[in-house]
This record gives C-alpha cells, structure tokens and sequence, in this order.
C-alpha cells in the first residue's frame, strides 16, 4: 500500500526538478552589439516582492521556453515584459507568461531587451527596437532547431513592452540598424496587453515617453514612435487587452491601436474589462475570466 505514496511523492520531486531546471539562453548577438559603446553601466536584478526588475541591461538575450512535444503547435511567442522603459518586470510578465503559454503548446521566448540610456548607447531611443527585431530573426533562424515554423513567430508585450511589440509590428518594413540583415522582421500576429500605444500629449502614458524619448522629443519622434499612426495593411493581426480603470496606461492606448486597424482593414480583436487596474500580467483579479484563454481561441480561430 505504500508504493502509490511513493510513486506520488516521486512524481512530485520529478515536477519540482524540472520547475527547477535552468532555461536555456541564447545571445541576441553573435557579434559586436549594434548601437551600443564601453560604460561602465552593469546589470542589476532587484527583487519587487514576487516579481523580479531587471535594470542596466546590455547584453540583451532570449530565454526559451518549450512546450512538450506531445503538445507543440509550432507557434511561437517573443515576449516584451513591461517597466516603463526603465525596468524589465521579469516574472510577472515573463516567466509566468511563457510558462503558460508552453502549457497551451506554444513555444516562448521572453526577450531581455536593453534599456534606454546614454551612457551606454549613442541613440537610446532605438536600442529596444533593434532588440526585438533581431530577437525575430532569431527565432526566425532557429525555427528548424526547435521545430517552430518560422511563418507563426508573434510578439506579445505589456505596458512599455506592449509599445515595443507594438513597434516590431509596425516598423518592420524598414528594419532600424545599420546592417539590419536578409532575415524578416514581420511577427505574424501581436498580442498587446494593457500596451503604451501613442506618445501624443493627448494621452497618458506612464513614464515611456519620457524614459525612451527624453522629456522634449520632436514632433518627428512623436510620430515614429507613435504605434497608432503606423498601422498599414500589412499590420499582422492584433489581439489586444485592456482595463477601463487603468489609472497608468488609460485604455484610449489600446481604443487607439484599435481603431487604427479598423480603419486599415487589420484583423484585430479587442477585449476590454471594467475593473483590473494595470501590470496584473496573466491574472486580472478582478474577474473570473482568464485573456489568455481568450487569446488563445482567437489564435485558433487565426490559423496560429
């Protein structure tokens, strides 16, 4: 009567271990870092309660996280995490994410993009931008290795990471850096959760403006870094997730990017709740629904 306990027990140390297991990661380069110089900026990684920020990144890196292959869809996931620019929230809008989305036979890859900053970058403004780009054609040229098709690579982000996911499904048709590379930089879909969208005056947006653009960026920077007046036809379908009552990114983000494409005949699917404030990353406390749960019917519904 003892072995059932037994092997339960077993079963439970097994899970434990492979919780425990180190993920790999992958460089974002395998050369010189574009846009970056020598200073003496290092990263740190400072607890927030159950969170984890992540600051002074310069050595950006993807870390992968597979599903089971019983399980696997060939999808794939690039994960921005939020942090207004200044910080990476690592574990809420991270790790937790990735975990689930390998649940739902999704592959991810939580993007550690480098931080705005002088010191260390001759235009700070573009540093995170190169960063997603590249991690897309990353994954891009490791599809066959981990058995993704290279065709269903989306990004996803929240807050500040919802701008930069916002901008790789924007601005890819000319790639930003120097020698951008042959390689797409088209994600085939964006989820974009509780997203900075527009860095017009009219609206609100925490601090990324400021922390990306410094505090009296041009007009032209405006507009190139304004998600909502970039939307194309060729903007890859959208999924996107909002509160009304999110007191730091206000929702006329999401409204915005919405309705920019309608107008462009974009596919996009927008879910609005009235209660949960911002940065609740996969658990909205607020109600019983679960958006990824939406989100995932609306990337079966897609073709993803």
């Amino acid at each position: 009567m003892k072995y059932p306990i037994l092997v339960l027990l077993l079963g439970t140390v097994a899970g434990e271990l492979r919780a425990q297991t180190p993920q790999p990661v992958l460089p974002l380069y395998a050369g010189a870092i574009p846009n970056s110089k020598p200073s003496n900026v290092r990263e740190v990684s400072t607890p927030h309660g159950n969170n984890q920020w992540i600051t002074g990144v310069t050595q950006p890196t993807l870390t992968v996280y597979l599903p089971d292959r019983a399980k696997a869809t060939g999808t794939s996931v690039i994960i921005c995490p939020g942090g207004g620019y200044s910080f990476v929230s690592m574990t809420n809008e991270g790790t937790e994410v990735a975990q689930r989305l390998t649940e739902l036979g999704i592959a991810a890859f939580i993007l550690k993009y480098r931080l705005p900053n002088d010191q260390s970058q001759p235009d700070p403004s573009l540093a995170p931008l190169l960063d997603v780009q590249q991690a897309l054609r990353v994954v891009r040229e490791q599809a066959p290795k981990y058995g993704l098709n290279p065709e269903r690579i989306g990004v996803m982000g929240f807050s500040a990471g919802g701008h930069l996911a916002a901008m790789a499904a924007t601005r890819f048709a000319r790639p930003v850096g120097a020698n951008p590379g042959p390689a797409s930089v088209r994600p085939a879909f964006a989820v974009l959760v509780y997203p900075v969208i527009t860095f017009a005056d009219s609206v609100k947006r925490g601090d990324s403006r400021d922390n990306l653009l410094g505090k009296t960026p041009s007009a032209d920077q405006v507009r190139a870094f304004s998600a909502e007046r970039l939307v194309t036809a060729q903007t890859p379908p959208v999924f996107l997730v909002h509160c009304q009552d999110d007191g730091t990114v206000p929702v006329q983000n999401s409204l915005l990017f919405y309705q920019a494409c309608v107008r462009r005949a974009v596919p996009a699917e927008l879910h609005l709740y009235p209660k949960g404030g911002h940065g609740f990353g996969l658990t909205n406390a607020s109600t019983q629904d679960q958006w990824i749960e939406r989100m995932q019917n609306w990337l079966t519904a897609s073709g993803f």
